[in-house]
């Protein structure tokens, strides 16, 4: 069973209360997997993946949390997805839909984050930010279990396995843990450089290979990618390291853009002059750079005119490409610094530096086998 601390749901309900009263609301509902999860304490409403909305809704209407569903789905969210003092109302599966249930079962005004008759509509991001303690936690765990899962893949690859033979490796060794793959990308020497997203295909491995994931769990989001050579290209450590810098320049923007009140365009225009400092002006138009993650792969995308609010504390997923080569983490920045959510303490690592030499980070290195 889902748990929830108390603290971490009065967090997230003072949050609703806030945006109850500015959007003159009595009620809003949360039928997405992610926010379904963020709501409950990483409950999951999901039984059909190529469904956009869950087979569950959960609601706050200013005085408590509860879930409406279906008398076929009811027990099992009980005894396995939700906190035990999350009322769940059902309604028999033939009668109606969720979202009609919605809007017999529910006080007005209210909002929900899919079509119910009568209701507005809400995206959930703003109130996902920043991160509550509960959800650093079960990132953490999210974030190490990955990358152990994808760094074990990674120590095991030979140049003759195929990228698809990668990925499904990696899929298999997080569904183990409990983990979904929304992306899951394996790139070979031959495609990684023509390629920014190296979906997989039958073509061999070669001299070297990126092999990237997106993974889910609890509604939480972790992205990291690593570099493994067998035979690399004399130019791929420069290119790597100038993908670090750049990455690591991208996140010490963050945390100062995070405790200015900054906007995702001022870290974008930072990441611009990263890239130029590196000697690598303009690529950024090659590849989106990231931004912040957490009950979305990415909450936001960092463009030059994106105003969403740079929160702390907040993951933050920056993954900037040199032709060829790519560095990329899920991140926490917090007041007081960065954690690496995405790192085992196994994979080689380097000291790299900001282009402007005032944040120094351990960023992977690319692994010789």
């Amino acid at each position: 069973m889902t748990s929830s601390s108390t603290a971490d749901r009065d967090v997230k309900t003072r949050r609703l209360d806030a945006y109850l009263k500015e959007h003159d609301l009595d009620a809003v509902w949360f039928a997405r997997p992610n926010s379904f999860a963020w709501l409950t304490g990483g409950g999951n409403n999901v039984v059909d993946r190529d469904a956009p909305a869950g087979v569950a809704a959960v609601g706050y209407d200013g005085s408590e949390v509860r879930v409406v569903t279906d008398n076929i789905e009811a027990p099992r969210l009980r005894d396995e997805e939700l906190p035990g003092d999350v009322p769940v109302e059902t309604y028999e599966w033939h009668t109606r839909s969720l979202a009609d249930a919605l809007a017999e079962r529910s006080p007005t005004p209210a909002a929900a984050d899919i079509d119910v008759p009568g209701f507005e509509s809400i995206d959930a991001t703003g109130v996902r930010q920043p991160l509550t303690d509960d959800d650093v936690e079960r990132y953490r765990a999210l974030g190490h279990e990955t990358a152990t899962a994808l760094e074990r893949v990674c120590r095991e690859l030979q140049p003759d396995d195929t990228e698809r033979e990668v990925t499904s490796a990696l899929r298999v060794a997080l569904s183990a843990r409990g983990i979904e793959t929304p992306v899951a990308l394996a790139g070979g020497a031959e495609r990684v450089a023509k390629y920014r997203h190296y979906t997989p295909t039958e073509e061999r491995l070669g001299d070297y290979a990126l092999v990237s994931v997106t993974a889910q769990r609890d509604g939480l989001y972790a992205s990291l990618t690593r570099t493994v050579a067998f035979d690399p290209p004399e130019w791929l450590a420069d290119r790597h390291r100038a993908a670090a810098r750049v990455e690591t320049s991208a996140l010490a923007a963050t945390r100062v853009a995070a405790t200015n009140a900054g906007r995702a365009g001022n870290v974008f225009a930072d990441v611009q002059e990263a890239y130029a400092q590196v000697g690598w002006e303009g690529e950024w138009r090659n590849h989106h750079q990231g931004g912040a993650a957490g009950f979305a792969g990415r909450e936001w995308i960092a463009t030059p005119d994106n105003e969403a609010r740079v929160h702390e504390p907040m993951a933050y997923a920056w993954n900037p490409t040199v032709q060829g080569a790519k560095s990329e983490d899920t991140v926490l920045v917090t007041e007081e610094g960065f954690e690496t959510l995405t790192e085992t303490g196994e994979w080689p690592t380097s000291e790299v530096e900001s282009v402007w030499g005032e944040t120094t980070l351990d960023r992977p290195d690319v692994l010789g086998l």
